[in-house]
């Protein structure tokens, strides 16, 4: 499982790293990041909440 963000999307709001901090970070540009190749399986589904939470849909997890 990956996990994407999209930048041009994405507005800083650091709502992905405060519910999946092992997966997302925010980066020194102000935006989200993905810190990893692949999901842990133990954080799937927190990362798939961080996807859910997310208010202007910029993470993909699949």
């Amino acid at each position: 499982m990956k996990a994407e963000v999209d930048k041009d999307t994405c507005i800083g709001c650091g709502l992905c790293p405060s519910v999946c901090p092992s997966v997302f970070d925010m980066g020194d540009d102000g935006k989200a990041e993905s810190v990893v190749d692949t999901v842990p399986s133990d954080d799937e589904d927190s990362a798939k909440e961080a996807e859910s939470s997310c208010p202007v849909n910029a993470i993909s997890v699949s």
